[in-house]
């Protein structure tokens, strides 16, 4: 029998949380099957089993939080009459090489051995069904993917990325505790209820039970719509829950005036993330209200056209390659300042990050050389990349060696705000609502008031090397794109 402890998820995460498991007890497993999904203060991933044999016992419950080096299932011999017990392997920071180029001032963005970037590799899907023993070659590259999910640049090896395949049934730990807390399988008449990881986990915060659905997703898959259309008061509403979410609607039992919840996971990150950037790097922050009427015209031409009609295109489109354009002109806004090194590091890519709002917290997915792709290749990035991201599936290689953010304010119906820059950055760019507004048009004696499109921009910059000038020629250089988008093809 062999124990599976929690890896070494590296880059100073030393805990994660259980979200689901894949298994339960008496199943059957192989090397490299997905026998949980865990939580990291970075993202949501799948681990795979560096073992073969029947799991005995899962030691942690689901929504339970424990640090690396953690038993967390138990895994015996096939054979229930051979007991000779699988050979334990080495920790898994024992067998770790160096997957990543650990360039962490913006030089560069790192490779895992066992996985390239998805542009240039194409759909990958996870091995299945392995025959190898706990201790051949296999296991090892298991270990090795492990480690590599979370290493800088190293998320995307086959085993832990989420690909188009079917959603896998949610099941339910069988721990020690209150009746309603875990439910085994057998206790629900063995029900198998089809569900993505982050729908289960939207399920479970929300307190909605996956086996009173309805699935309308697929192949009778539960999707989030499911979930929240439950959880809103529909017809099968959610079950009450012992412990408050800051993802529920209403969180806290009936008739509380405080609650507590743990901050924990991406939540946790962000907050780090944002105190060290604030007091670390001297923020300046300007504005401009832009009319961007013309842009809002050329959205819906785009809409129209026949290379565009089966991608998303938004003003968001227009505003991300405009500020592409005008990192050209003034390369400082992208470069990144090395405090050990006392030096500025200019880069000759672009990794745009554009800044999501999960139920997990605010996540920045960055499109790596954002600048070397055309419009359409630039509409379909950020379709996928916000796509994954709402989806809870956003891996950290994906969040990893950004260069400059955009944060869009105005989907909230707010007009602008003083963004913190990223950690890493040097600039982030607020582009606040679009609203119908009175606007003087023309010079001169044609001057005249109209009603027009009109929005705010907000640039926050590092003061420490991107002086005034330098942060209010890239923000003229985007609001002129967005005003009259024609002018686009003086930058290019």
């Amino acid at each position: 029998m062999a124990d599976y402890l929690l890896p070494d998820v590296g880059e100073g995460l030393t805990e994660a949380e259980i979200v689901a498991w894949r298994v339960k007890e008496g199943d059957t497993i192989e090397i490299n099957d997905v026998v949980v999904d865990i939580e990291t203060a970075k993202s949501i991933v799948e681990l795979p089993s560096p073992y073969a044999g029947t799991v005995t016992a899962l030691l942690v419950a689901e929504g339970e939080t424990v640090e690396v080096g953690t038993p967390i299932i138990s895994i015996g011999a096939a054979d229930a009459t051979s007991p000779a017990p699988a050979r334990e392997e080495p920790p898994v920071a024992d067998m770790v090489i160096d997957l990543s180029n650990p360039a962490a001032s913006g030089g560069g963005e790192g490779e895992s051995l066992v996985g390239r970037n998805k542009a240039d590799r194409g759909p990958q899907r996870r091995p299945r069904k392995g025959s190898a023993s706990p201790s051949s070659p296999a296991a090892a590259a298991t270990q090795m993917q492990l480690q590599g999910a979370f290493a800088p640049g190293g998320a995307q090896s086959q085993p832990v990325v989420e690909s188009e395949e079917p959603a896998v049934p949610a099941r339910a730990a069988r721990v020690e505790g209150p009746p309603d807390a875990f439910v085994p399988d057998r206790a629900r008449g063995d029900v198998r209820v089809l569900a993505k990881p982050p729908v289960r986990k939207l399920a479970k915060d929300l307190g909605v039970d996956l086996a009173d659905l309805t699935p309308s997703g697929a192949g009778g898959t539960v999707t989030r719509d499911d979930v929240q259309a439950a959880a809103s008061g529909g017809p099968l509403g959610p079950k009450a829950r012992d412990t408050p979410s800051s993802e529920s609607p209403v969180a806290g039992r009936p008739g509380e005036r405080e609650w507590r919840e743990p901050v924990k996971g991406v939540r946790k990150m962000m907050g780090e993330a944002m105190v060290g950037s604030a007091f670390t790097a001297p923020h300046v922050t300007e504005w401009v209200t832009v009319d961007v009427t013309r842009t809002t015209e050329l959205v819906e031409r785009l809409r129209a056209h026949r290379d565009f009609r089966d991608v998303k295109v938004s003003p968001l489109l227009v505003l991300a390659k405009a500020a592409l354009l005008a990192l050209r002109r003034t390369p400082v806004v992208n470069s990144t300042w090395d405090d050990a090194a006392q030096e500025v590091v200019f880069k000759r890519y672009v990794n745009l990050g554009i800044a999501a709002a999960t139920p997990r917290g605010l996540v920045v997915p960055n499109v790596k050389d954002a600048d070397a792709l055309d419009l359409r290749g630039l509409a379909e990035a950020l379709a996928a990349l916000t796509a994954t991201a709402r989806e809870g599936r956003t891996q950290p290689a994906d969040m990893a060696g950004g260069s400059f953010t955009i944060t869009n304010v105005g989907v909230f119906g707010v007009d602008a705000g003083t963004p913190i820059i990223n950690p890493g950055e040097s600039a982030i760019l607020c582009f606040g609502a679009t609203r119908r507004a009175p606007w003087v048009v023309g010079t001169g004696a044609e001057e005249r008031l109209e009603i027009r499109d009109v929005c705010t921009l907000a640039l926050s910059f590092d003061h420490r090397h991107v002086d005034g000038e330098a942060g209010s020629r890239f923000l003229a250089d985007v609001a002129a794109i967005m005003e009259d988008p024609a002018s686009a093809l003086l930058y290019a």
